[in-house]
């Protein structure tokens, strides 16, 4: 728009005066931001009829009245980001990729007092990166911000980061957070990240000042947890070394916070991975006489890389021949827990590894697998990734290799135990099934029995449906998760082969899985109807039927619904009964016979209403 036409249209509405700097700025070529249609670029101005056309992604060549949009059309300015990328778009590629610390530096720019709240932030990169793309990005751009002079990152996602007049040192940043918080969580964190700055620049003066802070803090605070502790008597103990003082009569010692063994999984839990080697270390020194016991401990219950450390740590003490028979115990035992099962198939055939689970890769440890998959899906109803489930499907080699030593009755128990797994989609399912199918053509059978199951269908009601489902729910949600913690409580008295409780949670969890598993091919296979696609021209389901039993010599009214709504008392009967598949189609004035029990009996159909007319 130019002068003449903001003052022609400020002429008819006069209103528009205080807008008059904004008006004149939605000129053709320039970007602009809509509250409803996003990002775009304003092409032409109609003066006619007073329209701008304005090129939006999903909107080109779109007309708006500049009098209507005033308040909701943003013209940018030419150093914004969204305009830098349609106009310098390789050179914010390039900072996007190799220099985010500079992208925010620009964008902190664009704002008022060069200030910005975390939220701000990530709306503008949202826009710019867009997608998942940018939730990857601003994980690793918020901690290149953190390390930059040039920006004061805040402690807080709603509290704002602020573009510095002049840059400063990291360590007085850092310094200044630290000496700013009373938290003694946020202290000793802050107090670790400064650990390396201090090591490498060889602070020794802030080394001696940080160390007296920290001992302070890990002697004295009585909220911190047992691994907070622990993290804190580390980074005390080394900013000792920095400043050259003996930390060996420093309280608490590091060796007694790990004394009592039962704390050692959680502290472990909750460590930073980098202190798992020295958690191991300190095992060690602390428990010469039970430290492998407590490390192999350790091993079943860890996860990630320090399932890794606890190996290696192990290799490193010539326990090799002891890690086989343990995992070998464990897969007897059902004691392999998820992320355990997962370092063993992502290690399988790795040169380090392969030789010590060489043996435990066969048939046994897919159902380890499979019960493992299908018990962390009961156990949440959330649609979280489950790794263990999705190497299982990425890792093409994983089933064939498990499959290697299996019979062909093993191998199709095992295609059933899939079919019926809670972890998997219906289309993985088949895709692993197929490759069960590849090493084993027998199972295909097993694939098509379920198929015409699902094919043939069951015609149930609503409520009917909803009974069952919820029949389904109280096995799974509340039977199935009391059995499995009765199952390991039982584990805990030992001696599995002489344990009674044991085997009696397990019977429990057979009848479970098999109610389970003929619930969810039932489900699975139900069309619920509301009977109202039923004639009166011949039964069918929905069908209220008069009949004469000429055996017994009396009339009977008999209602014919769905596959699981039989109620004898009330003359309901399910279409899967013998009677009511033989009336089935039958027409009024027809005869059928039905045996039942030992009798025979003839009807007669009188009559044929529907169900839904007289209920």
């Amino acid at each position: 728009m130019n002068a003449d036409a903001v003052h022609d249209l400020i002429s008819q509405k006069p209103d528009l005066k205080a807008s008059k700097a904004k008006l004149e700025a939605m000129k053709p070529g320039a970007y602009c931001v809509h509250r409803s249609w996003g990002f775009g670029r304003i092409k032409s101005y109609d003066a006619a009829n007073r329209r701008l056309l304005i090129d939006f992604q999903d909107k080109p060549n779109h007309p708006m009245d500049p009098a209507f949009c005033v308040g909701t059309l943003d013209i940018l300015p030419e150093k914004h980001l969204l305009v830098r990328k349609e106009t310098e778009s390789a050179k914010i590629e390039k900072l996007i990729a190799e220099d985010p610390a500079q992208l925010i530096v620009d964008a902190l720019g664009l704002f008022p007092g060069n200030a910005a709240t975390g939220v701000e932030l990530e709306n503008l990169f949202s826009a710019v990166i867009g997608g998942e793309k940018f939730k990857r990005w601003w994980t690793g751009a918020k901690k290149k911000a953190a390390a930059d002079p040039r920006i004061a990152a805040p402690a807080k996602r709603t509290e704002v980061h602020v573009l510095r007049t002049e840059p400063v040192n990291v360590e007085d940043e850092i310094m200044e957070q630290f000496k700013g918080t009373r938290s003694p969580r946020r202290r000793l964190l802050l107090a670790a990240e400064l650990l390396p700055i201090v090591k490498q620049k060889g602070l020794k003066p802030l080394a001696v000042e940080l160390l007296g802070e920290v001992t302070t803090i890990v002697r004295d605070t009585v909220q911190l947890e047992l691994a907070e502790r622990l993290q804190g008597a580390w980074v005390r103990n080394d900013f000792a070394v920095i400043a050259g003082e003996d930390f060996s009569a420093l309280e608490p010692r590091v060796e007694a916070l790990v004394a009592t063994e039962r704390e050692l999984p959680i502290i472990a839990e909750k460590l930073p991975a980098g202190y798992h080697v020295r958690l191991l270390d300190l095992t060690h020194s602390a428990h010469p006489t039970a430290w492998k016991e407590i490390v192999f401990n350790l091993l079943k219950l860890s996860s990630g890389k320090f399932t890794t450390e606890c190996v290696n740590f192990l290799l490193d003490h010539e326990c090799g021949p002891e890690i086989t028979a343990t995992f070998q115990r464990w897969q007897v035992e059902q004691n392999l827990r998820s992320p355990v099962l997962l370092w063993i198939v992502k290690n399988r055939t790795t040169r380090k590894f392969s030789r010590l689970l060489n043996e435990l890769i066969g048939p046994r440890l897919l159902t380890a697998i499979l019960f493992a998959i299908d018990y962390e899906a009961l156990q949440t109803a959330s649609a979280r990734r489950m790794p263990l489930a999705d190497i299982l499907s990425e890792d093409a080699d994983l089933i064939p290799d498990l499959l290697a030593t299996a019979d062909p009755e093993t191998a199709r128990d095992l295609a059933n135990t899939l079919m019926l797994n809670q972890g998997f989609e219906e289309l993985t399912k088949k895709s692993l099934l197929a490759r069960f199918i590849k090493l084993f053509p027998g199972i295909q059978s097993l694939v098509a029995s379920e198929a015409g199951e699902k094919a043939e269908g069951l015609l149930v009601s609503k409520p009917s449906y909803e009974r069952k489902r919820a029949e389904y729910d109280i096995i799974v949600t509340k039977k199935i998760p009391e059995n499995s913690k009765a199952i390991a409580s039982a584990r805990e008295h030992g001696d599995l082969k002489e344990n009674s409780e044991y085997k009696m949670a397990k019977q429990d969890q057979s009848l479970l899985l098999a109610q389970k598993g003929q619930l969810e091919r039932e489900l699975g296979s139900a069309r619920v109807t509301d009977f109202k696609e039923v004639s009166t021209d011949s039964v069918g389901v929905g069908s209220v039927v008069d009949l004469r039993d000429r055996s017994a010599s009396r009339s009977v009214t008999y209602t014919i619904l769905g596959a699981w709504d039989s109620d004898p008392e009330h003359n309901i009967m399910s279409y899967k009964t013998p009677l009511g598949q033989v009336l089935l189609s039958k027409k009024v004035g027809d005869e059928v016979k039905v045996k039942i029990g030992a009798e025979e009996h003839i009807y007669q159909l009188n009559a044929i209403r529907r169900y839904v007319d007289v209920k």
